[in-house]
């Protein structure tokens, strides 16, 4: 079991907070498919901020952004586990970084559907 964090209770969440865009900065800086995603975001953006998107439709397209964020952010993370644990090629290896990678392209594909929708809407 780990060691709790020294300090105060906000001292910790601060911590915590800090890994957590320590995690962000990781997912820009080593994954090439994360920075696509930041240039769609942006991208999503300013296109909804130049057409004047209303709350209904930038509350969509900023769940399915988050969606897409999330799945990466969490292929990510599955696919370091399985690099640690399993080195070497290994099926069931390659299974678990096919299924997160599956996840991100449903959760793109969604999204662009939902971004199609808000937009062609117009």
């Amino acid at each position: 079991m780990a060691k709790p964090r020294p300090g105060s209770f906000w001292q910790r969440r601060l911590s915590a907070f800090a890994d957590a865009w320590r995690g962000v900065g990781f997912l820009l800086r080593d994954e090439a498919h994360a920075r696509f995603h930041l240039l769609a975001t942006i991208l999503v953006t300013c296109l909804g901020c130049w057409v004047e998107l209303t709350k209904g439709e930038w509350l969509a397209l900023i769940l399915a952004m988050g969606m897409v964020w999330t799945a990466e952010g969490l292929n990510s993370a599955i696919e370091a586990c399985v690099d640690l644990v399993c080195p070497e090629q290994h099926p069931l290896a390659g299974k678990a970084k096919d299924l997160a990678a599956g996840a991100v392209l449903l959760a793109s594909i969604c999204a662009c559907v939902v971004g199609l929708l808000v937009f062609l809407a117009r």
